[in-house]
């Protein structure tokens, strides 16, 4: 099912059906601020597995996490970094993914994670409306490994077709720019990709991050 999220009484009806679809161990597709992403309740290994034979990658490749809130981050680690609450604070909702090592007592398969996982609080409505209700959703681009990440729900339904249950449709995303990524598990805050927020901005907040390799 498709539902039009430009339509207010069917964006009502799509958060609804969504929010089901996740709490039932099935994948939706909703819009982010970057590109459009698939996603399952975190906390349902059935469903991880799902969204990765989906997207066609494996347990090698754990998808990051989004969260509806930020206060939600400190129930996901044994303690935070310094530098992940003040990037945090400065940059979500937005597009900045950081890297934590999660608290080992989650009952969650992400896949081989290292005992690290990557969080990001977007800055959607639509995707904020169904993280409040769910909880902690393991989301990443909502495309077949090594096709292009869809722009809108359209496109991805055109590539995973009948492996996601619902699709969010928002029109085409604005910034189709990755999130920039940070490493904070290290005693050096790293830059490990760039994305929608440059280095430079992140620096202003975490003086000491450094771009991986250098």
């Amino acid at each position: 099912m498709l539902y039009d999220c430009r339509s207010v009484a069917e964006r009502d009806r799509g958060v609804a059906a969504a929010v089901e679809a996740v709490k039932s161990g099935e994948l939706v597709v909703m819009p982010t601020d970057t590109v459009y992403g698939v996603g399952a309740d975190a906390f349902t290994a059935h469903a991880v597995s799902a969204l990765q034979t989906a997207r066609g990658v494996d347990r090698r490749v754990p998808p990051p996490v989004l969260v509806g809130s930020r206060h939600t981050l400190d129930g996901l680690v044994y303690s935070l970094p310094k530098a992940a609450r003040e990037l945090a604070d400065a940059f979500w909702p937005g597009a900045l993914t950081i890297y934590v090592e999660h608290s080992p007592s989650l009952q969650w398969d992400l896949g081989e994670t290292g005992g690290q996982v990557a969080v990001r609080m977007p800055l959607h409505p639509v995707a904020l409306e169904v993280l409040r209700e769910v909880g902690p959703m393991a989301v990443t681009s909502a495309n077949k490994a090594g096709q292009p990440a869809p722009r809108t729900a359209e496109e991805a339904r055109d590539q995973l077709e009948y492996a996601v249950r619902i699709y969010l449709e928002a029109g085409e995303a604005h910034d189709p720019a990755p999130s920039t990524i940070v490493d904070v598990t290290g005693d050096v805050p790293q830059l490990l990709r760039a994305g929608a927020i440059p280095l430079e901005k992140l620096r202003d907040v975490v003086p000491d991050i450094v771009a991986a390799g250098s």
